[in-house]
């Protein structure tokens, strides 16, 4: 080489593996890169690289590839219950050892040395940046109790033993999975500058002979075991693509079926359960424990049915720690886009006894930390149940004797029938024979939050009438195309009926309606009556016949605890389900005094919102300006309820759904008892057409 360029030490380790092309450099560029160079990029954390590839992203591309940006905070909440808690602690007690010390301390180094950790989605390497920055800290730690005065008697080169080939990771594009390599090495020579500060002697690892294992592929179509063996792995972690299961692309939703193999449904999980699945695989011959970020998706709602039975039974996983549900800083900012939770899974038999579980009062506070014996997969103590893997299923049917509530009218109309306030009263002036046909319709959002929509209800509209009103009989033709159009087949079916519903529920009386989306910034969803002729659209749910003790259990903190844990969310928003929340809910035995006193509790609840006419809703029940008379008549309300079910009361809305799950065990225990036992009664004999069965 020439003399000027041989004094420059020789890397290699991959770095330059592939010919570049060098830079035709003016004078400007040249002034640009010798001010860079005179920065001190010390300070600057390699992690700094996911931001900004993220940010520079199109936020289209983003969203569907599900990337957000892990802060180092958030890492942390990973990687610290994973195996940086307990390896901190294990040197803590090594290094107070009196008998041993020394041979102790070295051998625990040698262990560190022997982790293999493996990203399945490692985007910009920012997990595997921040545990390499945390193992190579833990191991100065443990040189510095080696060598407590500096003193070495080995060449500095000689004393790091962990290094970046202990660090693996699957990337499913390339100028990322280039960053994570690189941003590898800088973390590698950021902690070999802070080695040398520790102990006065230079520690460079130059040539490079060791390299990360970033593999550029995509991981749900790649075998992990050529990542990395399972068998030498230590830890998987990670935070794998957020992208909801309506909106993956084709290919993202075939993989998600193929992988979780549910059967003929497919089921409705999110991209990211693709990626535990895959895990669960990968476990089976491994004692790798698991600490992946997921949206809190998949530990409540419907997918928690579709998933857990999958990871509990086909791979016999158990869950070892868990943070319930924070918001998430997913961008440089700290911005939080998604609601998330943490999960730390291993193999049974590798289960630790204690199982870490953090809970946040506040999402975008600090969690609090509890111990227990067992969790559920909706991240609460499972140790007072006799299935910790119990799922709530849906259920067709109240499991009690409540009285069955149905979605409202949901026309399929293509808006053909729906009129804001403009709207109709644009039309009735062109068209004002169309009055008597014109209904108030409410949604969840104008329920909650005030609005004034109409639709066209025409069940008792004849065809002259219709005939007789042009304007009327244009929207019902063209619902009759929308619906011909319509690629299922029973929405064509229903297009020789184009002034029917397709759900038609329009009540004659009063009736509770129960929204099917609430902010989840409530603590309850605003639930009251509706009054004829107002019907109510498919985004809400209809109890008729309610009585007012009935409504005082469906709005108490007992039934919000279940809505907030066992139902599903819509973003964030809690997502009212009939199948999940209602139908499935313990409801407790009253008593005829039990229901004469939830009457004038529920009548005080709704008295006290009467007292602030014409405040929506949304303004009533927000936490910060909730009127006092109302929040008081619901926390009378809600003790009332809790004692219904136990005596001693309830310290959260935790304690209230582990009660309520307990509950649950053992009313759906009871249920599959009865279906297990035989049919009694006489056998008929099989006619024409028939088959033998019980009478």
């Amino acid at each position: 080489l020439d003399e000027d360029l041989n004094r420059f030490p020789y890397v290699n380790g991959d770095l330059f593996s592939e010919a570049l092309r060098i830079p035709a450099f003016d004078s400007k560029m040249r002034d640009r890169l010798l001010e860079v160079c005179g920065f001190h990029w010390e300070k600057i954390s390699p992690a700094i690289f996911g931001a900004l590839f993220q940010s520079v992203m199109n936020a289209r591309e983003r969203r569907a590839k599900g990337a957000h940006y892990t802060t180092e905070k958030n890492i942390l909440k990973v990687i610290e219950p994973l195996f940086l808690d307990d390896l901190r602690a294990e040197f803590a007690r090594l290094r107070d050892l009196r008998r041993g010390r020394e041979a102790a301390l070295r051998a625990f180094q040698d262990k560190l040395a022997g982790l293999n950790l493996f990203d399945p989605a490692c985007g910009c390497g920012n997990f595997l940046i921040i545990a390499y920055r945390e193992l190579r800290a833990l191991e100065i730690e443990v040189l510095k109790a080696l060598y407590p005065d500096g003193q070495l008697n080995l060449e500095a080169t000689a004393l790091s033993k962990v290094d970046v080939n202990q660090f693996h990771g699957i990337e499913i594009d390339e100028f990322p999975a280039r960053i994570a390599e690189t941003a590898m090495w800088m973390m590698d020579h950021i902690m070999n500058n802070r080695l040398s500060l520790e102990f006065g002697k230079v520690f460079a690892r130059i040539p490079l002979k060791a390299a990360p294992n970033i593999r550029h592929a995509d991981a749900l179509e790649t075998d992990w075991a050529d990542v990395l063996a399972p068998e030498r792995c230590s830890y998987v972690l990670g935070n794998p693509p957020f992208v909801g299961a309506k909106i993956q692309s084709e290919a993202q939703r075939a993989q998600v079926r193929r992988i979780a193999a549910l059967g003929k449904s497919g089921g409705t999980l999110d991209f990211v359960a693709a990626w535990f699945i895959k895990a669960g695989e990968f476990l089976r011959s491994s004692h790798a424990r698991v600490g992946f970020v997921s949206t809190n998706s998949i530990t409540q709602g419907e997918q928690v049915a579709q998933l857990w039975p999958v990871l509990f039974d086909r791979y016999g996983l158990e869950i070892d720690f868990a943070h319930r549900t924070f918001a998430w800083g997913s961008d440089a900012r700290g911005k939080a886009h998604v609601h998330v939770v943490v999960i730390g899974l291993s193999r049974r038999q590798d289960e630790r006894p204690s199982k870490r579980l953090f809970s946040y009062d506040d999402l975008n506070g600090d969690p609090v930390e509890s111990r227990h014996s067992a969790l559920s997969p909706y991240l609460f103590d499972a140790s007072g149940l006799g299935d910790r893997h119990l799922v709530v299923k849906e259920e067709s049917r109240p499991l009690g004797d409540a009285p069955k509530v149905v979605i409202g009218s949901k026309p399929i109309d293509g808006g053909h029938y729906i009129f804001e306030r403009a709207e109709r009263e644009a039309f009735l002036a062109s068209e004002p024979g169309a009055a008597p046909f014109m209904r108030p319709f409410v949604g969840a959002e104008e329920y909650i939050n005030g609005g004034d929509r109409s639709i066209l209800f025409l069940r008792d509209a004849g065809p002259e009438q219709i005939r007789s009103l042009p304007a009327v009989a244009a929207r019902v033709a063209a619902v009759r195309r929308l619906r011909l159009d319509s690629p299922s087949a029973g929405t064509r079916a229903l297009a020789d009926f184009p002034t029917r519903f397709h759900v038609t529920v329009v009540p004659d009386h009063p009736y509770l309606c129960i929204p099917s989306v609430s902010s989840e910034r409530r603590s309850y969803v605003p639930i009251g009556w509706i009054i004829p002729p107002t019907i109510p659209s498919n985004l809400v749910f209809v109890l008729q016949d309610a009585k007012v003790w009935r409504f005082s259990l469906v709005t108490s903190a007992m039934h919000m605890s279940w809505l907030r844990n066992i139902g599903g969310r819509l973003k964030s928003d809690y997502r009212y389900s009939v199948g999940l929340v209602y139908n499935p809910f313990p409801w407790p035995q009253i008593s005829n005094s039990d229901r004469t006193n939830l009457d004038a509790l529920g009548q005080a609840v709704l008295d006290a919102r009467l007292a602030h006419p014409g405040v929506k809703l949304a303004t009533l029940y927000d936490p910060d300006v909730m009127p006092a008379d109302l929040r008081k008549a619901h926390r009378a309300l809600d003790l009332a309820v809790d004692r219904l079910y136990r005596k001693e009361p309830f310290a959260d809305d935790r304690e209230r759904v582990e009660h309520l799950f307990r509950l649950y065990e053992q009313m759906t225990a009871g249920l599959l008892a009865r279906a297990d036992k035989p049919k009694r009664g006489r056998t008929r004999k099989a006619g024409a057409g028939g088959t033998a069965a019980g009478s």
